[in-house]
């Protein structure tokens, strides 16, 4: 099949992964309409927490396999993991509501409400798809949009965790559930081991964009998945400038974007450059609808953009994001946290205002939660004032688990002690042992500016589940009357945390970043401002592919003015802002919106 090798000779199952923001829905989405076309019966399932699929077809999808009626043959299924969780939850708990007294109940489902149960109900349900044939036996193909590449590891990295400690450990209710389904357990996880590890069943397409980061961010998948035994991977080089925009009438930015794809593209790592490459070229359109995933898997023609005389503006009430740092400097501490899906720009936005306090003065610390953090590559060298930190998965890992055996294990006899270093081996310590250094980094901002880039959100939300059941915890043992205050509450009081939601100019990102608030809601956090980053309105484009594609933002930008009062708006640069002075030139005084113009005015 020429120009698109990821297609053929496709297996049964095939992964969608890669930083967010590369157009992993789209392009799986693209695929199964493809192959419902050649005749074949599709079941489409997004792992992604924060998952979009239902929106690209205009359908809503959920916890359960759905038709889509625009595409005859295909079904869709969103892994949503509080609905998993509350299944999970109800499938342990109701056998035995009517047997047990009312506090043990109490006790159970306590037990079960925390991150640890979100994780197993939802991988539970993944692992069901790829090891019980029963349930995806009337399919020809099951593709799996994934969650952003950190979250998609760790999920990957579970059939072989759990086959481990099952091996060797019990697991406890806490965890798994009644001991009695151990068994079942095991064959599925080692089921989903199998398949994943088979080239023979399993496809692996890392999709990336014409980017350094993207292209980066897969090489890492790749050496990670390939030490899990998946060999069979594919490339897509996704989103790169057509040759038709050069020759219309191309403007410096068209020009410069062309360069900077160029260079990203020759420096692809040898292992990467190694493996089949599908090269798919930028739309001037969103790919939501039937008829725009069949373009994007369409012939070339399909990417050139009309010429456009329209005007393209701003939304009144735009700021840039120096005016954010104005508001943020007033309180002289706290907590920035900038949330959002992966590939919304949530690092640079982070670096920026960090690198703006630090430079007026201001002791700052900047750190992240993403498993797959590129602060250092931002930044590229030291800030005075700054100081830099990770959340590192494996060391908060492994310092929870040498302080639980320094404190519990030490009155423990050896056969106590090795039965609590056996229990440390459950994944399910992961997600307590990270957040226990997340609320750390909550408590240094009593003191100082914390700049938080967080994890794309799902893999955020899994963390403030985390927080809420510790808050629960807490008020459940604490006397009435008793004063105290839990990470959760820190959160929650906008004095001492500003929530920034960062996210682009198109329908889908606004549209998750719009369900990220709504989740932030039930969980008593508001946010305080919204920044819209690497718009093409804001950089007034002047050639007409670009300004094709700036027309589709207009619909987006006002709907975020609506969402919040608060919004700034970044434009699309010619030049990715790494270091510290092009971080800095983000929140210069002619970076700033005026609502009177056409058009936000980046730094020369």
């Amino acid at each position: 099949m020429t120009g698109l090798p990821f297609l053929e000779a496709l297996p049964r199952f095939v992964f969608f992964t890669g930083k967010g923001g590369v157009g992993k829905t789209s392009l799986a989405c693209a695929t199964a309409v493809w192959l419902v076309e050649q005749g074949r019966t599709v079941l489409l399932t997004s792992t992604d927490p924060a998952s979009n699929v239902g929106q690209v077809f205009d359908v809503t999808i959920g916890n359960t396999i759905s038709a889509v009626p625009t595409v005859p043959g295909l079904e869709a299924l969103e892994i949503d993991p509080q609905q998993a969780a509350d299944a999970y939850r109800a499938a342990i708990i109701d056998p035995v509501r009517d047997v047990l007294p009312a506090d043990e109940i109490s006790a159970m489902t306590e037990q079960l409400s925390g991150a640890c149960t979100t994780e197993i109900a939802s991988f539970n349900e993944f692992t069901t798809l790829l090891a019980g044939e029963g349930a995806t036996a009337a399919y020809d193909h099951v593709l799996f949009d994934t969650a952003p590449t950190g979250h998609t590891i760790r999920l990957l990295q579970l059939p072989g965790e759990w086959t481990s400690y099952l091996s060797d450990g019990k697991g406890d209710v806490s965890c798994l559930g009644p001991v009695a389904g151990l068994d079942r357990l095991r064959r599925d996880y080692a089921g989903a081991l199998a398949a994943l590890t088979d080239p023979a069943r399993t496809r692996l397409v890392l999709v990336t964009r014409p980017q350094r980061s993207a292209i980066g961010e897969a090489a890492r998948t790749y050496e990670e998945l390939r030490a899990l035994g998946m060999t069979n991977a594919h490339v897509i080089v996704n989103g790169v400038m057509p040759a038709s925009a050069a020759d219309d009438d191309a403007d410096e930015l068209t020009e410069a974007i062309r360069l900077r794809e160029q260079a990203a593209l020759n420096a692809i790592p040898a292992d990467l450059s190694a493996l089949p490459r599908t090269t798919l070229p930028l739309l001037p359109f969103n790919t939501v609808g039937v008829p725009a995933l069949r373009a994007l898997l369409g012939p070339a023609s399909a990417a050139r953009g009309g010429a456009s005389g329209e005007t393209v503006s701003l939304p009144l009430g735009a700021v840039g994001l120096r005016d954010l740092v104005d508001d943020l400097e007033r309180d002289g501490h706290g907590l920035v946290m900038c949330m959002g899906k992966g590939g919304v720009g949530k690092t640079t936005v982070a670096a920026a205002v960090a690198v703006e306090l630090a430079n007026r003065g201001h002791e700052v610390l900047l750190t992240t939660t993403d498993p797959a953090a590129h602060l250092g590559e931002t930044l590229q060298a030291r800030v005075e004032n700054l100081t830099v930190e990770r959340i590192d998965p494996q060391q908060a890992i492994t310092e929870y688990r040498s302080r639980v055996m320094a404190g519990k294990g030490k009155a423990l006899d050896d056969a106590g002690r090795a039965a609590l270093a056996e229990d440390l081996k459950s994944p399910c310590t992961d997600e307590v042992a990270v957040f226990q250094q997340f609320s750390h980094v909550v408590f240094r901002a009593r003191k100082q500016f914390v700049v938080l880039d967080t994890a794309p959100t799902g893999h955020t939300l899994l963390l403030l589940d985390a927080t809420g059941s510790y808050h629960r915890e807490i008020t459940r043992q604490m006397t009435e009357g008793a004063r105290f205050v839990t990470p959760l509450m820190r959160l929650q009081d906008p004095a001492q945390t500003k929530v920034i939601i960062v996210t682009l100019p198109e329908t889908t990102p606004v549209l998750e970043a719009e369900e990220l608030r709504d989740d932030l809601g039930r969980a008593g956090i508001t946010p305080w401002a919204w920044v819209v980053n690497a718009s093409l309105t804001a950089a007034a484009p002047t050639s007409p592919f670009l300004r094709t594609r700036a027309r589709a933002e207009t619909a987006p930008l006002a709907r975020v003015s609506r969402l919040c009062p608060r919004v700034a708006v970044l434009p699309l640069l010619a030049e990715d802002p790494v270091g510290p002075a092009a971080l800095a030139a983000l929140t210069a005084p002619s970076a700033v919106a005026d609502p009177s113009r056409d058009a936000l005015l980046p730094s020369p």
